[in-house]
């Protein structure tokens, strides 16, 4: 015989714990692979267009992506922020398609294709056009394949099957069609304007296709010798000084330009005077002392304005003041001339240089004199067209002076740096003369690049064509080139067309494109608002859209023009055969022999020239609102919204809005929202140099898809945003812990059926109360949706998933769902808002999550052909006025925090070990003393002056551990769990 007591029963095994087979650990980036092939043999995309027929529509239409390369950080933020979109709609209810699209024309993939031939050594000028266009479509349809598996690995849904790209024949037709409808309506014209241009791509470049770097250049001051000055004779033999950071231009100078209200003086400098601003003198003395030549020397005694009596300011180095020879406002140097330092060359260059007027002319920086090259600037081809000063050209398409150039034909590229360097051929010719005044390589300052090579762009005068922004929109006259000559060198030849009849279109009473657009714009909705003042700003101050690109790889601008007339073809009936040849043969068409056939009998082809430049890629990928939105849901459907990066604004945005207000009188879209960019860890941009990039496909393949949408969904997207280690694991703890309520509800729900449920009105107040607090979320949630904020929609879900159900609702309902009778009301009652809470939240989450959504779904509910992607927003319980409830639960809530606050310090000093182990006095009694006990999760409570607690005296029962007052001994069983194990 013994003393020792028998063990205390386990009764482990009459406790109704949650039981499923989900698993916590998720292992997506295996699971998602086998969700995407289950979607793809069940048709979902389709499935759902079917589902959804006849329901209203919602149409977010896909911005092109270049087909050149895997994508990046940039790609999947975008893509990803898309897909929640398009996935929110379909669950509003909405029939919500979605057509990816890219843009496979244009610089990008034709730089991309000219980089394998360079690799081996061959010059793609040398290649027949047509066998370089098949290998840029080649390399486009290479790259479209291997990014659309990408984008399906992000869980993006779409029409992956009959995506949109801009060379498929129908699109290029349309393309087409819609320059001709321009050209039709007299919204069309060829001129020379100076235009951003790339020596190395050989091409015009948009505005979109520009980035700014900061450079150092080389400054020089040169003197221009004044020989006429019918206003102030004291002037003829000084030299107007001007100052300049592009040294290349000065062999193509024309005239000078003064302000007319600046005033200016004669300095003098030795035998020489010097024609400056006042107001710049001390900053051309620093420059004319500081960078002399290596060899030269400058006594400072001769210093300008040496040899009298001085103004404010001017002053020798020696401290001695210096000599004004005259002063007077710029409006006196009317009708003066100069020429130019190489005027011994003869021809052009011994034309005199006007003194010009000019408004842009400043004393912010350099001299107040402004040199004028109508070939390279947009205030010098104005001003100079003002005066019948046209272009030369002498700068070819790679930056070469062209070869019968007097000074320095042959030379060049204009912007290689040596080249225009202080000690480069541009300045010791102008040294040689005398004209030298200054010269360093050492400007800081701001610079255009072309994005795509990363080299300097130049302003050069070449034809082009444009799209008038301040031309009526309605039919006038059009105006257009003949083919260009080449400028004569020792003459003052013609320029090759008339440059009055073509640098703009006419006008006439109608609106114009600025002012269609501007409408459109305020007629838009913009996410953020603050972008419709991003826009407004862009398209009031831009300048006619230069839609020709002197390049290979692109729908053609297939007009004729008349050689005799200079005007282009406008026939609708061969426009009509050009689009037709382009939707059986694409744009190839262009390129074949067919151009009588498509003139047709009525026209000779010997007497049109056949324009070869293509169309600036912005202009296609504006056309992909035609061949896409109304091709495939009809004529005059536009898009609910656009959305990409910020940078649109000036790109896709702009491009499409400009296009459908110039051929339909509106915007393509109804709102527009953009995105900021990702950025790293850091807040830096993205560099390979700097070792920062974050790879989407990395963390697709690490952690799986539906972490990278988690980050993406919780981001304040509308700036830019962060992403690397510290910001994944927050995704990902945000993530694990939404699962895992996930997995405690399908635990809890194992075996639930219908005939459990219990009425709304017969449940306990707080089962009322959680669904009271669902509803207000499905409301905030909805409205979050509808808004486009998946930032505050995201947060919305996972505070209401951790806060109301994991830390109050779960934590307070344990007990009975593990230890009450499984037909006790109370338990029933829970489990009934345990599915309804799972039926929501299983939706709420799938637009973001819509891997691990799917297999929830599929956990609870296994089908061979359902998913959670069909399914529509919830439809919850219809609660009476519970408003009552939700503010007395609140109050509860409020005080539940108070006493877990309170009882924190005793479990510090452990004279409790849980909760259950206290006793509690409250200051209000908000409930009966044995429901505010199980809300608590305390042994007992009652009314006090404040929240106190102390240790129970209570025993544990030992099947639900509750501290009680029939449990006599410890590990006995209280009244409840008694009946419950009598009648297992």
């Amino acid at each position: 015989m013994t003393d020792t007591p028998a063990p205390a029963r386990d009764y482990r095994d009459t406790v109704f714990l949650p039981k499923t087979d989900f698993p916590m650990k998720a292992g997506l980036a295996a699971k998602e692979p086998a969700i995407l092939e289950r979607w793809a043999k069940l048709g979902i995309y389709d499935r759902l267009r079917e589902q959804r027929l006849g329901r209203e529509r919602f149409i977010l239409h896909d911005g092109p992506p270049y087909a050149n390369g895997d994508i990046h950080m940039g790609h999947a933020m975008n893509k990803v922020l898309k897909d929640i979109i398009v996935r929110s709609q379909s669950l509003m209810g909405k029939d919500a398609p979605y057509v990816p699209g890219w843009d496979c024309h244009g610089l990008p993939i034709e730089w991309k294709v000219e980089e394998a031939y360079r690799a081996k050594k061959l010059n793609k000028d040398d290649v027949p056009v047509d066998q370089f266009r098949a290998e840029c479509r080649a390399y486009a349809e290479k790259w479209v394949d291997v990014q659309k598996g990408e984008f399906e690995r992000l869980g993006v849904m779409g029409d992956w099957a009959d995506p949109y790209l801009t060379m498929k024949y129908d699109a290029e037709a349309t393309i087409v069609g819609e320059l001709l409808k321009f050209a039709e309506s007299g919204q069309l014209y060829r001129g020379a304007k100076p235009v951003m241009w790339s020596p190395v791509e050989k091409t015009a470049l948009a505005e979109a296709e520009v980035e700014y770097e900061d450079i150092v250049s080389t400054q020089i001051d040169v003197a221009f010798e004044i020989v006429d000055a019918p206003n102030a004779a004291e002037l003829v033999g000084a030299h107007a000084v001007i100052w300049t950071t592009t040294p290349w231009t000065i062999p193509v100078n024309q005239a000078l330009s003064y302000g007319p209200e600046i005033e200016y003086v004669l300095l003098a400098d030795g035998d020489r005077r010097f024609l400056i601003a006042e107001a710049l003198v001390g900053s051309f003395n620093a420059r004319t002392l500081s960078s002399r030549h290596p060899g030269e020397s400058r006594d400072p005694s001769t210093q300008v304005g040496d040899g009298g009596k001085v103004g404010p300011g001017v002053r020798r180095d020696d401290g001695a003041e210096g000599a004004i020879m005259w002063r007077g406002k710029g409006s006196d140097l009317e009708g003066a001339t100069a020429r130019h330092p190489m005027h011994a060359l003869g021809g052009f260059f011994a034309k005199p240089r006007p003194f010009l007027p000019g408004d842009f002319v400043t004393t912010d920086a350099g001299t107040g004199l402004v040199h004028m090259s109508p070939d390279h600037g947009e205030d010098d081809f104005e001003l100079c067209k003002q005066y019948g000063i046209d272009p030369v050209f002498a700068v070819d398409g790679a930056g070469m002076y062209r070869a019968d150039w007097a000074w320095l034909g042959g030379q060049g590229s204009v912007i290689n740096k040596k080249f225009v360097a202080a000690d480069g051929p541009i300045c010791t010719d102008l040294r040689s003369t005398g004209a030298l005044l200054a010269a360093s390589d050492d400007f800081k300052h701001s610079y255009p690049h072309s994005w795509r090579s990363k080299a300097k762009v130049i302003f050069r005068a070449t034809p082009q064509w444009f799209i008038p922004m301040d031309a009526a929109t309605s039919v006038g006259t059009q105006r257009a080139s003949t083919s260009l000559s080449t400028n004569g060198v020792g003459d003052a030849a013609a320029p090759p067309f008339a440059l009055n009849e073509v640098a703009g279109p006419g006008s006439s009473n109608g609106a114009t494109l600025r002012e269609i657009a501007l409408d459109a714009i305020a007629a838009t909705t913009w996410i953020p608002a603050r972008s419709e003042n991003r826009i407004t700003s862009m398209v009031q101050g831009r300048p006619d859209w230069v839609i020709s690109r002197q390049r290979a790889w692109g729908v053609p601008i297939a007009l004729f023009v008349n050689r005799a007339t200079g005007q282009y073809l406008n026939d609708p009936a061969v426009n009509a055969r050009i689009v037709e040849a382009f939707r059986a043969n694409g744009a190839d068409a262009w390129y074949a022999d067919g151009h009588q056939a498509l003139l047709g009998p009525d026209y000779a082809l010997a007497d049109y020239e056949v324009v070869k430049d293509i169309l600036d890629v912005w202009f296609d990928s504006g056309c992909t609102h035609v061949f896409t939105v109304e091709a495939r849901y009809g004529e005059g459907t536009r898009a609910n919204l656009y959305l990409e990066g910020s940078d649109q604004h000036r790109g896709w945005f702009q491009s499409s809005l400009l296009e459908s207000c110039g051929t339909r009188g509106r915007a393509p879209y109804d709102a527009v929202l953009t995105h900021g960019f990702a950025l790293d860890g850091q807040g830096r941009k993205m560099s390979k140099s700097l070792g920062n990039v974050v790879d989407p496909l990395k963390i697709i393949g690490e952690s799986g898809a539906d972490i990278l949408r988690m980050w993406v969904a919780s981001t304040d997207y509308f700036d830019d945003v962060k992403i690397g280690k510290e910001v994944l694991a927050t995704a990902s703890d945000s993530y694990r812990k939404l699962r895992n309520t996930f997995r405690y509800m399908l635990g809890a729900l194992e075996g639930f059926d219908q005939s459990e449920r219990v009425a709304v009105s017969d449940m306990p107040e707080l089962e009322r109360y959680v669904l009271h607090r669902l509803g207000m979320i499905d409301t905030e949630l909805r409205q979050a949706a509808e808004g486009y904020e998946f930032n505050r929609y995201t947060r919305l879900l996972t505070d209401f998933a951790n806060e109301d159900l994991s830390a109050f609702f779960f934590d307070i309902r344990k007990d009975s769902l593990y230890c009450d009778a499984p037909g006790d009301v109370k338990r029933r009652a829970y489990r009934t808002v345990l599915d309804v809470l799972f039926h929501a939240l299983v939706r709420y989450a799938a637009p973001v999550l819509c891997f691990t959504a799917e297999e929830v779904w599929q956990s609870r509910f296994p089908s061979d052909d359902s998913s959670v992607h069909y399914l529509e927003w919830p439809s919850l319980p219809s609660l009476d006025a519970d408003d009552v409830v939700g503010a007395k639960w609140q109050e509860i809530r409020a005080l539940r925090v108070a006493v877990t606050e309170a009882i924190e310090p005793l479990r510090r000093e452990k004279t409790v070990r849980s909760s259950l182990e206290a006793e509690i006095t409250v200051p209000s009694m908000l409930l009966d003393a044995d429901a505010l006990a199980e809300a608590f999760i305390v042994a007992k409570v009652t009314p006090g002056d404040a929240v106190t607690v102390t240790r129970t005296d209570f025993h544990k029962c030992g099947r639900c551990w509750r501290h009680l007052p029939e449990v006599t001994t410890d590990g006995e069983l209280c009244d409840r769990c008694e009946e419950v194990v009598a009648h297992a």
